[in-house]
């Protein structure tokens, strides 16, 4: 008895064709597509190589040209002198102190010094010579790399997967960091330590921070003067237990009994050596309340000072770098030159371009 094989459909059979077919010619113009890339990346590439060979002396002579200025611009222009202070903040004074920064700045750059001697109550001669007074933070990108790790830390593992450092830079403030960099810059050397001075002091004595001040001082102190009870109830309990000991080790002469401080031989807690860690526990948190205390006797303070005279600085920023003149003037020829070279290039292309029109 014979059976009937299946029968395979052609149009199947076409459409299994049809489709290696597509996926073949895809997959064939992903490659070329890639290719060409690639080949277009070399070959420009290439133009560039040749491009910078064949003007090579006129970027040599750009650079020189752009030398000689910036030399001749030290030497002919007058000099901007740069002061300097570092600050810490003990309070969350960040945003009013870039407010009252950026404030003092403005009334420097509209010359209104009459305005800015009264509020900062500084002679009209240290401030006439003022050209800016800026602030920022003085964190490191390591320290910032160390900032986002704890700041991570802090959060749900959920929340903290979704938050990258990118992130975490952009939505962080420079004003949140403790410590700060403002400088001034003028156009003579004067003494600048009054204007330094009365600026943290216009900060320092803020109402709302003064107020601040009091009622975490007021805090402070009361925790203090609550340790230092517990602590002296701490000494007379222990002198009690000591002189109990020794008195049931003198009547019953039990070895066991003697006082055991560092409770290597009971192997065991002893009431004494309880009181003993729970006093050191109360003489640290005693310290580091005092020194608490300390740091909020300044709502900010000033913790290092440079050159209050001011020090030369003919220095120029470039996309947020600073650099000296020589430098600065050279890369500035350099890219103009860049810039129109490759544009007298770009405009006889289009001409050829066109001719084949």
């Amino acid at each position: 008895m014979s059976k009937d094989l299946p029968q395979q459909n052609p149009s199947e059979e076409v459409d299994l064709g049809q489709l290696f077919k597509l996926i073949g010619n895809a997959f064939d113009r992903f490659f070329k597509f890639i290719g060409s890339i690639l080949n277009s990346l070399f070959l420009a590439f290439v133009w560039i190589v040749f491009f910078l060979k064949k003007h090579f002396i006129k970027f040599i002579i750009a650079g020189i040209v752009g030398v000689a200025l910036g030399i001749l611009l030290e030497k002919t222009s007058e000099p901007v002198y740069k002061s300097y202070i570092t600050v810490k903040q003990n309070y969350n004074t960040g945003e009013n102190l870039y407010n009252a920064i950026s404030y003092y700045n403005d009334l420097v750059e509209q010359q209104d010094i009459s305005t800015l001697e009264s509020v900062l109550g500084v002679e009209q001669d240290a401030l006439s010579s003022i050209d800016k007074i800026e602030i920022e933070s003085t964190l490191s990108e390591n320290q910032k790399i160390q900032a986002y790790d704890a700041y991570i830390k802090t959060l749900d593992s959920t929340v903290a997967s979704t938050i990258d450092y990118e992130s975490f830079l952009k939505n962080d403030k420079d004003y949140n960091h403790r410590y700060q960099q403002i400088t001034i810059k003028a156009k003579e050397r004067n003494s600048f330590s009054a204007v330094f001075n009365n600026i943290i002091e216009n900060i320092n004595s803020n109402p709302y921070f003064k107020r601040e001040q009091e009622k975490d001082i007021k805090a402070l102190n009361e925790q203090a003067l609550a340790i230092n009870r517990s602590l002296i109830k701490s000494d007379t309990l222990l002198n009690v237990y000591q002189k109990a000991i020794i008195k049931a080790a003198e009547n019953n002469n039990n070895s066991q009994a003697r006082i055991t401080i560092d409770n290597k031989d009971t192997g065991s807690s002893t009431k004494e050596f309880e009181l003993y860690s729970k006093d050191l526990e109360l003489r640290e948190k005693l310290v580091e309340i005092e020194r608490n205390i300390a740091d909020k006797q300044h709502i900010i303070e000033i913790t290092s000072s440079k050159q209050d005279s001011g020090s030369i600085d003919n220095s120029k920023e470039l996309l947020g770098k600073s650099m000296g003149l020589k430098s600065y003037y050279a890369l500035i020829l350099l890219t103009l030159t860049f810039l129109v070279l490759i544009g007298l290039e770009f405009i006889k292309f289009l001409g050829r371009y066109k001719d084949k029109i």
